[in-house]
């Protein structure tokens, strides 16, 4: 097992407890909206906004967290990440923040101690890379957005 080293920023509601998997299937943690001021965000259409959580993270080396939307949220407000999946490197020990987005046509109201986002725990795989004359030929080849059907 993989373990996230967490800390909380200072001034951060403890009592929302930890990231946590929602079910025993769950690939993604949920993380909560975590305002220093226990207050509220209103997200009005088309706005985006860094939500805050309240935590520090110390990932593994040769490990990222990946942020994604929640499908509830995506699904019935139109609320995203932009960034989506945003990634947030191993050797990052600065406060954990989800940019959120509202993609719906109303404003949203993001709550003190609502799940925002989801987190998942992801190997890294570091490449070295080859300047090079010439690339293989495939059956696509340079063929690019929508080359391959229809969209």
């Amino acid at each position: 097992m993989v373990v996230v080293k967490l800390t909380w920023d200072a001034g951060a509601d403890q009592s929302f407890g930890l990231p946590s998997y929602e079910s025993t299937g769950a690939a993604g943690a949920d993380l909560r909206a975590n305002f220093p001021d226990r207050g509220e965000l209103v997200l009005e259409a088309g706005a985006r906004a860094l939500v805050p959580t309240g935590l520090r993270l110390e990932i593994p080396t040769g490990y990222e967290v990946q942020l994604r939307p929640r499908s509830g949220l995506a699904l019935k407000h139109g609320i995203t990440l932009p960034n989506s999946p945003g990634t947030i490197d191993a050797d990052y020990r600065g406060p954990l923040g989800v940019i959120v987005m509202n993609a719906g046509a109303e404003a949203f109201v993001v709550k003190h101690g609502e799940r925002i986002a989801q987190m998942v725990v992801a190997p890294v795989v570091q490449a070295s890379f080859q300047l090079v004359d010439g690339l293989s030929d495939t059956a696509r080849g340079d063929g690019g957005f929508g080359s391959t059907g229809r969209g």
